[in-house]
């Protein structure tokens, strides 16, 4: 496989993934609501920042959250199979409760609104890139290939994804009235859930690639003895 070919295929995935458990366009409605007192530049400026901010955790935990787990011991199939889990069982909460996961972030954010650094938090962490976009980032960096052609179109790949969903952060914010007036409460909840069945199968894939690592290690591990 050539490194454009894998450069696509980790694009997809990963925005796929990102955009599935960031869910912009969710975050815009509570963006929305918890920004409503502040003045139109000033929701510009913060969704500016926000979409920065959500750049930057997303990129560093793609590219330095496995290497701080492999620093205790822990391997790629196993980082893989537990990164897998986590995302598969957000996806599945996402597909089940999405309302829910809404109504916590909107009241983690509505503690903080008269701080003075809300584009980083609360508007950023949690509601934006949170625990579980954090985790997906993890799992995504853990099942980066060996191969060195395949490594650098995995790197350039879910880079531009990352970068990719936080400019459509920076979108859906600076543009959040004009969003919720336009696809209404109900079609956001549509989209949200479809997305968050594909973070499901996404899960599930990442899980399947850690145990059939693990398999391979063991079996490589008993010929040698």
């Amino acid at each position: 496989m050539n490194w454009q070919v894998e450069l696509l295929q980790s694009f997809l995935l990963a925005s796929s993934a990102l955009f599935s458990i960031v869910n912009p366009m969710g975050g815009a409605l509570i963006f929305a609501q918890v920004t409503g007192d502040r003045t139109h530049a000033e929701r510009i400026l913060l969704a500016r920042r926000v979409g920065t901010y959500s750049a930057l955790v997303m990129l560093v935990s793609l590219w330095i959250g496995a290497y701080v787990l492999a620093f205790f011991g822990i391997t790629l199939p196993a980082l893989r199979i537990a990164g897998g889990l986590v995302v598969a069982v957000s996806g599945w909460r996402l597909l089940t409760a999405p309302e829910h996961l809404d109504e916590t972030k909107q009241a983690q954010a509505g503690h903080a609104m008269d701080a003075d650094e809300v584009a980083f938090f609360p508007l950023t962490l949690p509601l934006t890139t949170g625990p579980g976009t954090i985790s997906v980032a993890i799992a995504l960096g853990a099942n980066r290939p060996s191969e060195p052609a395949a490594f650098i179109g995995f790197v350039v790949g879910s880079s531009l994804a990352a970068i990719a969903i936080a400019a459509v952060v920076w979108f859906a914010y600076s543009s959040a009235d004009w969003i919720t007036r336009l696809l209404g409460e109900a079609r956001i909840r549509i989209i949200a859930r479809l997305a968050a069945f594909i973070l499901l199968c996404v899960g599930v894939q990442i899980t399947l690639n850690g145990v059939l690592d693990a398999l391979r290690a063991a079996g490589l591990g008993a010929a040698l003895r």
